[in-house]
């Protein structure tokens, strides 16, 4: 036999002898996880027929029915509430869809009596209502407030009724001793976080500038390198929004030009203002003479509409601790068909569905229930901006501070190889047969060390790289985010980009199915352990320690 194969069946028989240890109780849900099953269940959702499972779409409702009826058929207890008021697995996610102009999408410059206008790409943008806003603009730093750092691009500025400017991420990201995580992303680095700041401080709009030092791809490039965005090119997926956005004001993507135009007033350069910032961690945030500008957002297109995020709970055991939760989670949606293609998503997001479905059947089978209450969820349109996701959070249907961990699956399918979107950007190990990268321990030192030991059993190979870079924005491109800004300690599980990352090719035929059940095992295995366990993983509010809930 090639050596190769000995070391795998090698691998799988210490796995599977380690396996047997596990507790006696765990193991009638072990035995419920059937690479055949996985098989057959990622082969229908990534099927043509589900239409690659675009939010709003028959094919993603159908995706939803399924995980429903799945949850049914295992016997998980619905905890949602129909319109009748029934209890129900699907819970409601009212969104707004709509279609940005892009040709309409406008920035311009007031300034010495002058209009300069730019368009598409120079300036992005979309919200879910024509705007216009005319303002004064001010610039903000990183537009981060984060008192428990000291630090505030707010302190003493006036942006009341006025526009900022703001450099993408945060300070200091390329110095692994920074306040802000080292070289890893904090919450603080996501747009989100600070288009939400900047409402809160009684701005009207957002304007998110690259880093000059560009340290890693702006936003916008990182956008290029996704193939959907070209593939649908013809065909733009349209953009969603949740009915109750908490996001009340515009925000646009600006490149490094408009940037530099935006700040000649300030007596100074972009460049030197981050190393301004980066070297003190001070606020020189400023008003900017003579700089007012408008910004016009226009949409072709606007419906109101409802899609599902996908509920049930197995209670937990003990009458004390059974009001905790601890969370499962994924996403059915994908990126739909455009000419003819179909974007099966067998690995985004096909793979986490079923996971979850898996681990549902797993706990419901098994005659014993751990102390603490799970529950399983399956999220809308996150593709289109984690919305489901942030629903729940909003909306939670049990107490976001009694839910004490978040095991959220995105991906756990394929092995990761190099692919345009790590290219240049974060090296991939040579062997990734066995690779399960875990993003979020910053917040949470416990939940990596629990999953760490369970993984004694499994044999995996975990990998924390993407908690220690800033290139790529994994900490928040996933359902667990939502539910980070809520102090919960949650992680996504990930097997890493390749080359047919939100691509057609994206299909049933290329996952590996042992490595799978071989995540989902150590999933199940860990899940007992936070819903189960004594003390559950604590959630820490600043990366460096300093507080913890």
């Amino acid at each position: 036999m090639p050596r190769a194969i000995v070391a795998l069946a090698l691998a799988a028989s210490v796995s599977a002898a380690a396996l047997a240890a596990a507790p006696s109780s765990q193991q009638p849900g072990l035995a419920q996880i059937r690479e055949s099953d996985l098989r057959a269940d990622i082969g229908f959702l990534a099927s043509d027929a589900l239409q690659g499972r675009l939010s709003l779409q028959p094919g993603d409702d159908a995706a939803a029915q399924w995980v429903a009826s799945e949850f049914a058929k295992a016997g998980l207890k619905p905890i949602a509430t129909d319109a009748q008021g029934h209890p129900s697995y699907l819970l409601a996610v009212p969104l707004v869809e709509y279609r940005p102009d892009a040709e309409a999408t406008r920035l311009t410059l007031k300034r010495a009596g002058k209009n300069t206008d730019w368009k598409n790409p120079d300036v992005s943008g979309a919200y879910p209502e024509d705007r216009d806003v005319d303002a004064p603009v001010v610039f903000a730093g990183y537009g981060i407030t984060a008192p428990e750092l000291g630090y505030d691009d707010y302190a003493g500025l006036d942006v009341k009724g006025k526009v900022v400017v703001v450099f993408d991420h945060e300070p200091q990201e390329t110095d692994a001793h920074s306040i802000f995580n080292g070289t890893g992303n904090t919450r603080y680095a996501t747009g989100y976080v600070k288009v939400l700041n900047a409402q809160e401080h009684g701005a009207v709009a957002v304007l998110i500038a690259p880093e000059p030092n560009h340290n890693h791809p702006s936003a916008q490039e990182i956008r290029a390198r996704i193939g959907h965005h070209a593939e649908h090119a013809a065909n733009p997926i349209p953009s969603q929004a949740l009915v109750d956005n908490p996001l009340h004001i515009p925000s646009m993507l600006i490149s490094a030009d408009v940037s530099s135009e935006l700040l000649a007033t300030s007596g100074s350069t972009p460049v030197a203002l981050q190393n301004a910032i980066d070297q003190d961690l001070k606020s020189h945030s400023m008003a900017l003479p003579d700089t007012a500008i408008n910004l016009h957002l226009h949409n072709s297109a606007r419906r109101e509409a409802t899609t599902w995020n996908v509920v049930g709970m197995v209670e937990g055991s003990d009458p004390k601790l059974a009001p905790e939760t601890i969370i499962i989670s994924a996403h059915h949606d994908h990126d739909g068909e455009s000419d003819g293609k179909i974007w099966h998503g067998a690995d985004d997001n096909a793979s986490g569905t079923v996971g979850v479905v898996t681990l549902a059947r797993t706990f419901a089978a098994n005659p014993l229930k751990p102390r603490r209450s799970i529950l399983f969820a399956v999220f809308a349109a996150e593709e289109r901006g984690l919305l489901g996701a942030y629903y729940l959070a909003a909306h939670p249907l049990r107490p976001l501070d009694t839910t004490r961990a978040m095991i959220n699956f995105d991906m756990i399918g394929r092995d990761e190889k190099p692919s345009p979107q790590t290219d240049g950007l974060i090296q991939v190990p040579a062997d990734t047969s066995n690779r399960l990268n875990l993003i979020g321990a910053a917040y949470s030192p416990d939940y990596q060390r629990t999953v760490a030991k369970q993984n004694e059993q499994v044999g995996l190979v975990l990998d924390d790289r993407f908690d220690h870079e800033y290139a790529l924005n994994v900490f928040f491109r996933s359902d667990q985010f939502p539910f980070v800004l809520h102090n919960v300690p949650a992680f996504w599980w990930f097997t890493g980009f390749h080359p047919d990352y939100h691509h057609p090719s994206d299909t049933a035929d290329k996952i590996d199915y042992p490595k799978m059940a071989k995540i989902l095992k150590l999933a199940y295995l860990s899940a007992w352990q936070f819903a189960d366990g004594s003390t559950p993983p604590r959630f820490v509010s600043h990366p460096g320690g300093q507080k913890a809930n």
